[in-house]
């Protein structure tokens, strides 16, 4: 396998073709296509400067990918040079892209192993990060080359990501949520429907348009999330990101739109991506105003039944584990942060700070914590 860099915009436009025939025939999901790191790069990191692994067997066929962009990052307040994955809260999932053909295991192992070798051949780093990779993602196959060698390295985990396995009747699936979820949902919607019709919408393909999409945005920065700062419509970045994937026919060819509605007034919305058996939750949110009939779940309930109905395999929320999403599912996949550190006197000592010393401190910490909370309930009970 021959490693080459792709270090500039245009140069990564260029082989945009080749990457998404690598995407469509590999094990990735869709956070990993050409339209969707390009529209990630061009919001978030605009000056950033790329670096962008490729590997190619001898007839020039690309066979791997890692985009990953140059920067500075903070190590436990130590500044380090790195080369790190294009990612923050909003592209979900990050992987190394390699081609699925045959032996799996054997080709993800031997393009990781490619990979770190060219990426110790580039000097000008102090830490390789890579983010919210899955449990079973292939840039863990680099971070086992980095260990077999010897370098400094670790894996954090960020988050967890619920899902749901469609593999059931929706009859099942609702028996095993809670007894008194269940009966809320019953009760709301029941008090929903006296005061109009509810109705559940699913948009996609050629019926969806850019004003469903403003909707959404619109919907969710008047919540929550709006007053707290993190909606998607209050940073120009983040509803750069969105519009422009919108725009983006590849995109939006698996782009769907989910909103319950009460005569006419959407209510609630999940907007996501539908793409080979799975339906990827990217944005949901609901109209507070009547948020005392839990609008999000019952859209929640609908939407699940209709996928399971399609024959969709899996429901993913994406992002953490918050707890409106534990409601519905126990089945959570770990993504972690990947570090490999260079094997240098500066890199040696970044390892040691962040999973060493900074880890043996939280540790005593809390053992610290423990012991004085038991002594103060020892003291409570003392006559």
């Amino acid at each position: 396998m021959r490693a080459e860099t792709l270090a500039t915009a245009a140069a990564f436009a260029s082989i945009r073709g080749e990457w998404n025939d690598l995407a469509a025939g590999s094990a990735s999901e869709p956070f990993l296509r050409h339209e969707y790191i390009a529209a990630f790069l061009a919001n978030f990191l605009p000056e950033s400067p790329l670096w962008v692994a490729t590997l190619r067997e001898a007839s020039g066929r690309l066979l791997a990918a890692l985009p990953l962009v140059r920067g500075v990052c903070s190590i436990v307040g130590f500044r380090a040079r790195a080369l790190m994955s294009p990612t923050n809260v909003h592209s979900l999932r990050f992987d190394l892209l390699v081609e699925d053909s045959g032996g799996v295991d054997t080709n993800a192992g031997a393009a990781a192993i490619r990979v770190l070798e060219h990426l110790l051949s580039e000097e000008r780093w102090d830490v390789v990060m890579i983010a919210d990779v899955p449990a079973d993602g292939r840039a863990w196959g680099i971070l086992r080359a980095a260990r077999s060698l010897g370098l400094p390295s670790g894996a954090w985990e960020a988050q967890r990501s619920p899902y749901i396995e469609l593999n059931r009747s929706h009859d099942d699936l609702m028996g095993g949520l809670r007894a008194k979820f269940r009966a809320n949902l019953r009760r709301r919607r029941k008090r929903l429907a006296e005061i109009g019709e509810v109705t559940m919408e699913r948009l996609a393909g050629e019926a969806l348009n850019e004003s469903h999409l403003e909707e959404c945005l619109a919907i969710e920065s008047s919540g929550w999330k709006g007053q707290q700062g993190g909606a998607a419509s209050l940073e120009a970045s983040v509803s750069g990101f969105h519009r422009d994937l919108f725009r983006e026919p590849s995109h939006r060819r698996l782009l769907v739109l989910y909103r319950l509605k009460l005569a006419g007034q959407t209510l609630a919305f999940h907007y996501g991506i539908e793409l080979n058996g799975v339906f990827f939750l990217v944005m949901t949110s609901y109209n507070e105003s009547f948020g005392l009939f839990s609008p999000g779940h019952l859209l929640t309930e609908d939407v699940l039944r209709d996928c399971a109905a399609r024959g969709i395999r899996r429901f993913d929320f994406l992002g953490c584990d918050l707890p409106w999403k534990l409601e519905w599912t126990s089945l959570t996949q770990p993504h972690h942060w990947l570090f490999i550190f260079r094997d240098s006197l500066k890199g040696r000592f970044l390892h040691r700070l962040k999973f060493v010393w900074t880890v043996a401190a939280r540790q005593l910490l809390t053992n610290w914590r423990m012991r004085v909370s038991a002594l103060g309930s020892s003291l409570r009970r003392s006559p």
